[in-house]
Parts: C-alpha cells; sequence; structure tokens
C-alpha cells in the first residue's frame, strides 16, 4: 500500500503539455534543509495518510478529463508498492510522470523497462563538490545520481533534470560545476525558491534576484538545447 500524504486534483504546470493531477508521496532520503515539503519527509502524520482507493475512484471519473497523473514526493521511489500502483494507473489509460531525486536508479530502471512511466523530472541539487552539504548528508555518495543520468541518457523515457535555487547553497559557480556535471541533459529547469513555511531547516532561506537566474539560465543554455526559469 502506498503512503500517499496529498492529493491535487487538478495541474496545468507539473506535467508539460498535460493536464494531470499530482499524488504527493511521504518519506524521503534527502534532508535538503530548503524543501519546502517537511510534512512529507520529517513531520509526517500518519492520520493524514489518503486512502488509494480513494484517489482511483476520481481518477475513474475523471479519466477522461485527465491525461495523466504526476507521482512526487517526498521520494517516490521509496513506496514499494509504486509499480503495481502506477499499473493501475496505466490500465485507466494515463499517463504517468515521476519526480524523483535520482537516488535509487534501479527502482527507476525497473518502471522503465516495464515501460510504466512516461516522463522523468530528476532533482539535481547541486554541483558535486556541495552535493553532500545541499542534500544534508555527509559524505553522500553521487555513485546513484551518476548511474541515473547515465540510465536516462538511453533515451528510452523523455526527461528533464531540475534544480532550486537558493541564495545560502547556489552561487553562479556552482551552476557552472553543475552544468558540468549534467553536460548531454536535453532540458535543465533553474527553479526559484519559495519559503513555503514548511521547510525543514531552521536557517533562513532566500531566493536570488532576477537577474541573478538569469545569468545561470545563459551558463545552462551553452551546454543544454532546452532551459528555462521556474517562479
Amino acid at each position: 500500500m502506498m503512503h500517499i500524504c496529498g492529493f491535487q486534483k487538478m495541474t496545468l504546470l507539473d506535467f508539460p503539455g498535460k493536464v494531470a493531477c499530482i499524488v504527493f508521496t511521504a518519506g524521503c532520503n534527502l534532508r535538503c534543509p530548503f524543501c519546502h515539503n517537511a510534512s512529507l519527509v520529517t513531520h509526517i502524520r500518519p492520520e493524514e495518510r489518503i486512502d488509494e482507493e480513494e484517489i482511483f475512484r476520481y481518477l475513474e471519473k475523471r479519466r477522461n478529463m485527465l491525461d495523466g497523473v504526476c507521482i512526487t514526493g517526498g521520494e517516490p521511489l521509496l513506496q514499494k508498492d509504486i509499480a503495481s500502483f502506477i499499473r493501475r494507473i496505466k490500465g485507466l489509460g494515463l499517463l504517468v510522470k515521476l519526480d524523483t531525486n535520482g537516488t535509487d536508479p534501479a527502482a527507476l530502471r525497473s518502471l522503465i523497462d516495464e515501460r510504466l512511466v512516461d516522463y522523468v523530472a530528476v532533482d539535481i541539487k547541486n554541483a558535486p563538490a556541495r552535493y553532500a552539504q545541499t542534500v544534508g548528508i555527509e559524505d553522500f555518495d553521487l555513485a546513484p545520481i551518476r548511474a541515473t543520468l547515465a540510465l536516462l541518457a538511453e533515451g528510452r523515457v523523455p526527461y528533464e533534470l531540475r534544480t532550486t535555487v537558493v541564495r545560502e547553497f547556489h552561487d553562479v559557480k556552482d551552476i557552472e560545476q553543475l552544468v558540468d556535471f549534467i553536460d548531454g541533459a536535453p532540458r535543465y529547469f533553474l527553479q526559484t525558491f519559495t519559503d513555503s513555511g514548511d521547510l525543514i531547516g531552521d536557517a533562513a532561506m532566500s531566493a536570488h534576484p532576477r537577474e541573478v537566474m538569469e545569468q545561470m539560465a545563459e551558463i545552462a543554455q551553452k551546454r543544454i538545447p532546452e532551459v528555462g526559469i521556474r517562479g
């Protein structure tokens, strides 16, 4: 059974070019201080768990209005039943977009092999030298991230990479090094940090001004075909 802590019934923004709903799963293996979904990571309330049958009842009713379902978190690949959950979604004729932090390439490969995902979005947290600091885990191993990037580079599923840019963790030099790390990606998005009031860390976090975000985007555009700023 999936541990689902949130459900947004409609979005026109999260699944590129599609009308979708969003399923939020609980739990994450990272502890990014600027994460805006602490309630899905460190402050999980079991009593707020949503019955997945409730979601499928909605999908049954709206299957002709929706193109697909976005599955996000938290980290969805921590859910042991995610494959069976997605099979049910696909059985309704809906597309699936998966958001992941890229730390479980084996689970992602299994879903891709079974053709269960139609679009993947991977959060690339920072340049390699600052990854551990950014994800809040000392001695973080980048090998799974590299394996995920290599898997997606096989081109079997459309994908995007994205980074939530926080002034306290990212500067222009970091983005230059990050772009080197993801060189070869088809599309990359810089996401402007917004304080949701539900952050994991206690320290104050802030966004860069638009001009800095545009400077970072210009750097990425030299190496990546499609680059954008969100937020």
